[in-house]
């Protein structure tokens, strides 16, 4: 008898946590709330020594400052592509449809903390560079962690060898360490997300989807089309890979992201797919996925794109604001592609910086209110689309450094 494997596994538990949800209702928080906590906790746990241990240790293994400079352009430049054709698809498509045109929805009240000043590009570089990086790692500042660690792997090889080999060799040890515990943890993933999907479900049901269903449907079929048509173009042609493979390969992945809505918690067990599952060397996923758990956003720079222009057309169809023009409409490309660049990989970091959006075009960010009924949930699909861009490009960038053996995929899935 086959044996069970885990991504079935965390697709029952999710099965169950949606069906459970919906039948008992609130009731059932007593039991998934706890549940999806103690499992988002402990992934939370393990991130940033794990995000610190393994970009030194990709870094550092580089060695080479050219090479480290060429992997950094085409990351870059992967990250920028998928995002800006993430954003235009978002801008298609509700432009298309014209969800907020006509819309009925009573108008909520924004949360306090949404109201945050946007950060010009100056700013976002600025707060790259940790002033303390102990306080850094205690409050979880990622792009401060990931900055202070490329520097330090940097530096380790530009030392005495007698100083710098202890060093690279006790943060190796300590990367082994966390990915075993990762591992540990990976286990009680169909639990987790049991419990965290019950708890979205058993909250909000499925009645916040009737008012705002045309909004709800422009974000998934952009979601869809990114994620089925435009990332797999990137993979087979620029990659090589199958694209039906990759997803094969990264199903526990994707689940878990789903199921926490959460990139950076997701990102352990990204890691452990990437290598273990795609082929992808320990070098490559060492280095790029962790800088794509916090700056590569793909759904959510959609997202951001298409909820400030269905917020406009509300406004616009009660007599309230004007038209976006298409300069308007530029400027949300650009705004929204910069601002998925500083979110965090955090539950609802997209609709904090979507008020950066709002701003840049002069709309009130009280329009928030308009999609919150159905944020969380729409949340968990962009994250997805997140993981599985990060998941492609390091497959892309691996094979173009010859840094993926296609034999452990097909090993895996024979």
């Amino acid at each position: 008898m086959r044996k069970i494997g885990l991504t079935s596994w965390i697709f029952v538990g999710i099965i169950l946590g949606v069906l459970s949800g919906w039948q008992i209702g609130e009731p059932l928080l007593v039991v998934s709330q706890p549940l999806g906590t103690v499992f988002l906790t402990l992934l939370k746990m393990v991130i940033v020594p794990l995000v610190f241990s393994s970009i030194v240790t990709g870094v550092a293994g580089i060695g080479n400052t050219g090479k480290l400079g060429r992997l950094g352009g085409k990351i870059m430049l992967y990250y920028l592509s998928t995002s800006l054709l993430a954003i235009l698809t978002g801008l298609l498509i509700v432009n298309i449809v014209k969800p907020g045109v006509g819309a009925e929805l009573g108008l909520e009240a924004a949360p306090q903390n949404l109201a945050a000043e946007g950060a010009g590009i100056t700013d976002l570089f600025i707060r790259m560079i940790p002033e303390n990086p102990i306080s850094a790692a205690a409050e979880g500042r990622m792009m401060q962690i990931i900055f202070f660690a490329i520097l330090i792997g940097v530096f380790i090889t530009r030392v005495d060898r007698k100083f710098g080999e202890p060093v690279e060799s006790f943060i190796k040890g300590m990367f082994e360490i966390m990915m075993t515990m990762t591992r540990f943890i990976i286990y009680l993933t169909p639990f987790g997300a049991f419990g965290l999907v019950g708890s979205v479900v058993a909250r909000t049901g499925f009645a916040p989807f009737i008012p705002l269903g045309k909004y709800a449907f422009c974000v998934v079929a952009a979601l869809l089309i990114h994620a089925c048509v435009t990332l797999p173009l990137f993979l087979r042609f620029i990659g090589g890979v199958s694209p039906v493979k990759q997803a094969r390969a990264m199903a526990p992945a994707l689940m878990t992201a789903f199921s926490t809505a959460s990139s950076s918690a997701t990102l352990p067990l990204t890691m452990e797919c990437a290598e273990e599952r795609a082929g992808v060397s320990n070098k490559t996923t060492s280095f790029v996925l962790p800088l794509g758990a916090t700056v590569n956003m793909d759904g959510t720079a959609l997202y951001e794109c298409v909820a400030v222009v269905f917020i406009a057309q509300y406004y616009f169809s009660h007599g309230q604001g004007m038209e976006l023009s298409v300069m308007q409409q530029v400027v949300i490309v650009i705004t929204a592609l910069m601002a998925s660049i500083g979110a965090a990989g955090i539950p609802l970091a997209g609709l904090v910086m979507m008020s950066v959006v709002l701003k840049a075009v002069g709309l009130p960010l009280e329009g928030v209110g308009l999609i919150l009924a159905v944020d969380r949930i729409l949340d968990m699909g962009r994250t997805t689309v997140n993981v599985w861009s990060d998941s492609c490009g390091t497959s892309i960038i691996a094979t173009t450094e010859g840094e993926t053996d296609l034999n452990v995929m097909a090993a895996k899935q024979s």
